[in-house]
């Protein structure tokens, strides 16, 4: 059973106050949506008509309220396991794991994420089938949907699975530096995840192939040469055939990095669209920000298994949530339970970086190109092709958004000039 000592009070006020933010923020969200959505910022002015910004509304908020619900049933989902006793039930009917650490460490992380995985799968059902076909999206056909949900589950119970059987090896041997040990095989295995997904993780789910359009493909080419930039390739991919949603990417790292363009972008926008986005993507390339990403999450990762093994020695955490004994793997599972309420406090962190990294990716546009224009317009046409919420809540956008709001960059882009 569990026990409502000092720990549960405080984790439990902890829980509390971070769902709290989160509630708060997306109400805050609904709110500036309802005094503001019926205004067309200035910067798009003709590029947004009365019926679009209706239909940008309707997304919106039907969007926000669906994930609103989504995070409630994440936190009484969360609240139920660790509270009811689940978890010590769960173990008692594994093998024993004094004999067996690896096995029983392995099959208890893969019955909760598979719990995870099912209860999710009527949210995706509804978001895909339902919100995204309302709103003229949706596109994926269910066997499509199915095939995914499966690769996806293969691959993931492939991948996480060989990680986990790592991190439970060197709970068993690594004893003190755990965390060291741990933290040196997940840099080493993100590394290696970047380098495989462009080029064996990806084309298992999409199809990739050069930019068919010629006249595209030499301007493209024009571009890499002036960028100096040496990569796999830059692709197009058949994301049509899932939804209706525009966007382009920069992915991979070493001699697998790519740049990926939407074949929805490319049927949707002008050449010089298209090339002052790409422009964009190899301003990410130039300014090193997946490198600068990558050790950013590996300095915070290996704060945080740090912080983890100071906690899991921790008597209290086992016997609050109904364990008897410090077992390793279930401390690691509880310590992060705990301190992920915490995660609120540093949730703006990334996101700001994120947001100069775009600035100066679009500061890159400029001086590739020599103009702002065409991007700007990109801008506006993704907007209105995705129906992005043109009035976010500054705040909100503060803690969640990975780019400055649209309407923000392109009031910049046009003070920056080039025509």
């Amino acid at each position: 059973m569990v026990h409502w000592n000092s720990l549960m009070i405080f984790y439990l006020a902890a829980f509390a106050v971070s769902f709290t933010v989160c509630l708060v923020l997306s109400c805050l969200q609904l709110g500036h949506l309802r005094r503001h959505g019926g205004e067309v910022p200035a910067v798009f002015q003709g590029a947004v008509d009365p019926e679009t910004l209706a239909r940008i509304s309707r997304y919106t908020r039907e969007a926000s309220w669906f994930g609103i619900l989504e995070s409630l049933c994440d936190g009484v989902l969360t609240l139920v396991v660790l509270l009811s006793g689940f978890l010590p039930w769960l173990l008692d009917r594994l093998p024993d794991w004094e004999g067996h650490f690896l096995l029983t460490g392995l099959l208890f992380f893969g019955c909760l994420a598979l719990l995870s995985g099912v209860i999710g799968i009527p949210f995706d059902l509804y978001r895909t089938f339902v919100i995204e076909r309302r709103h003229g999206f949706g596109t994926i056909t269910l066997r499509l949907w199915l095939i995914d949900q499966l690769k996806g589950f293969f691959i993931s119970a492939l991948l996480t699975g060989f990680l986990l059987w790592a991190l439970l090896a060197i709970l068993l041997y690594a004893h003190r530096i755990w965390w060291l040990w741990a933290w040196l095989v997940f840099a080493a295995f993100q590394g290696l995840l970047l380098w495989l997904y462009p080029g064996l993780i990806a084309p298992l789910f999409n199809r990739f192939e050069p930019v068919r359009d010629e006249g595209l493909r030499q301007a493209v080419a024009a571009l890499v040469e002036r960028s100096g930039l040496r990569s796999e390739g830059i692709y197009q991919v058949d994301a049509g055939k899932r939804s209706r949603h525009t966007n382009a990417y920069f992915t991979g790292i070493g001699k697998t990095k790519r740049i990926v363009l939407f074949d929805t972008l490319i049927a949707s926008h002008t050449q010089e669209e298209i090339v002052a986005v790409l422009a964009h993507e190899i301003g990410h390339w130039q300014g090193r920000h997946v490198l600068k990403l990558l050790l950013l999450l590996a300095a915070g990762s290996l704060l945080l298994l740090w912080f983890l093994a100071q906690v899991m020695v921790w008597p209290i955490l086992y016997q609050t949530f109904g364990f008897d004994q410090i077992i390793p793997f279930v401390g690691l599972l509880l310590a992060l339970a705990v301190l992920g309420p915490f995660s609120t406090l540093v949730s703006p962190v990334l996101p700001a970086l994120q947001r100069r990294f775009e600035r100066q990716a679009d500061d890159a546009v400029l001086a590739l190109t020599g103009l702002t224009a065409p991007f700007g317009e990109a801008l506006k046409r993704l907007a209105r092709d995705n129906l992005a919420n043109l009035h976010p809540h500054p705040l909100y956008a503060r803690f969640y958004y990975s780019h400055p709001p649209l309407a923000e960059r392109i009031e910049r882009l046009s003070g920056n000039g080039g025509g």
